[in-house]
């Protein structure tokens, strides 16, 4: 199945429903702060899954007590689609069972 890119209509509509989200050139961008490095580490962990559920994956940067990604959709051309949207909300659901803010 082929994925379309998302109009600027779209992406801003997806991201109205995403606090903390934000379209940064081609991609949408979060960072997560939280309490410890431990917990930093099991949001990526359970990033990952999420990742791996969807067969879509982000750019994923560890910090001591940061968490950020960065997505677009690289077989679209590298824009913004729906398997986007759906990565970023699945990752907003996850963020807080880890303290994350």
């Amino acid at each position: 199945m082929a994925v379309e890119p998302l109009s600027r209509k779209e992406i801003e509509e997806g991201l109205s429903e995403l606090p903390g989200w934000s379209l940064d050139g081609d991609r949408l961008t979060r960072s997560y702060r939280l309490g410890s490095h431990f917990a930093a580490t099991a949001l990526v962990v359970h990033v990952a899954r999420i990742q791996e559920e969807l067969d879509h994956h982000s750019e994923l940067t560890l910090g001591y007590d940061t968490v950020s990604l960065a997505v677009h959709t690289h077989s679209a051309g590298g824009v913004v689609t729906r398997l986007d949207i759906e990565l970023a909300r699945r990752v907003e659901q996850a963020a807080p069972v880890h303290g994350a803010r």
